[in-house]
């Protein structure tokens, strides 16, 4: 028997999150799914979610969340696991993982390239550890409302900070991660140097002093719907932001936007399963499904964050329901790729802790 695709979309996980729970299923296969909602998790629904329900007649439980690796680490420090698969960033991925908040997974449990390469060989570097498989290569661009600058256009990373040339808020990730790497990128520190910087305290003061600058006219976001929302609402003039999210906002709803690939920084976001889910068989049968070459080329083509694995590449068509071509709007496109650089994965998980600390008294004081 065959069961309809269920998501049930949680809107108060904040201050409960140690008590999140998903609902309990009878059925055999059932897999609950910490996933991020919006354009992103639309993208899932119709790469693995219905398609990985019509071939095995599971049953998918989607709970959504500003962040899926807060509810995670709340669960299984409080014995309550009642996700099965959570999308989260690679930092986290990678902390929670030292930390024995999750399941090792098995690269060979992975299906093989599409020309049989096995997995292991088929994923792009970083996208495979312990306890992590990578779905999607995204980035945190500039973005911006083409009609509130008939003029000159914002184009890069210093235009951001430029309030005078380019009048209006912001709209910025409330978070260290991705703040401070733009903030020296707009200071003039080189990509290639901006990790280095931000070994140094003198680095980590000034990328604050380059977000004083603008700290008064920005208001700050956690949900990935948040941004493209403030800008067709008008409230902010550029954002920061999602690629995916503002491409979904430019094609799917037809507004003025414009991204800014300039600057770009990409990272990998991906699966990972908490330490005691309940329906593990189902859940590393699902992680396989929707990590296959096709799926991840099927999910590209709804949302633009690009596949993690190289045999995918050649899959990827047009956009959804276009004659358009999706290549070009990926942040792994040779073009978008020149413009941008990656999150130096390793230095969050030695320094999110500390860095968030002190943005939160920053954004504070």
């Amino acid at each position: 028997m065959k069961f309809r695709t269920t998501i049930i979309v949680s809107t108060a996980l904040a201050g409960a999150l140690a008590g999140l729970s998903l609902p309990a299923m009878a059925q055999d296969k059932t897999v609950n799914v910490l996933d991020w909602g919006g354009a992103y998790g639309q993208s899932h629904q119709m790469a693995y979610n219905a398609p990985f329900q019509e071939k095995t007649g599971a049953r998918v439980v989607v709970t959504d969340a500003d962040n899926p690796a807060t509810p995670i680490k709340a669960m299984v420090e409080a014995g309550n696991v009642t996700a099965d698969v959570a999308s989260v960033e690679y930092a986290d991925a990678v902390r929670m993982c030292d930390e024995g908040l999750l399941e090792e997974i098995d690269a060979s449990t992975l299906a093989p390239g599409a020309d049989g390469t096995p997995a292991a060989d088929d994923f792009i570097d970083g996208a495979l550890t312990d306890c992590f498989v990578g779905t999607d290569v995204y980035s945190m661009v500039l973005a911006y409302d083409d009609s509130r600058f008939p003029d000159a256009k914002p184009a890069t990373p210093a235009d951001f900070f430029d309030l005078e040339k380019f009048p209006g808020k912001r709209t910025m990730r409330k978070g260290a991660k991705f703040n401070l790497e733009l903030a020296l990128l707009a200071d003039g520190v080189p990509a290639a140097d901006i990790y280095s910087t931000l070994e140094t305290p003198e680095g980590v003061d000034r990328a604050f002093a380059k977000l004083d600058t603008i700290k008064d006219s920005v208001i700050w976001w956690e949900a990935g719907a948040q941004p493209p929302q403030l800008l067709a609402d008008g409230e902010v003039s550029m954002a920061y932001a999602f690629n995916g999210r503002i491409f979904d906002a430019a094609m799917g709803e037809k507004k003025p936007f414009k991204i800014i690939w300039d600057g770009q920084i990409y990272e990998m976001e991906g699966w990972v399963m908490p330490k005691g889910a309940p329906n593990r068989e189902a859940a590393l049968e699902y992680i396989a499904f929707s990590t296959a070459p096709e799926q991840l080329a099927k999910a590209a083509e709804h949302i633009s964050y690009g596949p993690p694995r190289a045999s995918s590449a050649s899959l990827v068509g047009n956009i959804a329901g276009t004659d358009q071509p999706m290549g070009p709007h990926l942040p792994t496109s040779p073009d978008n790729l020149a413009k941008g650089f990656a999150s130096n994965l390793d230095f969050w998980v030695d320094h999110d802790g500390e860095l968030s600390e002190r943005f939160n008294a920053w954004l504070a004081g």
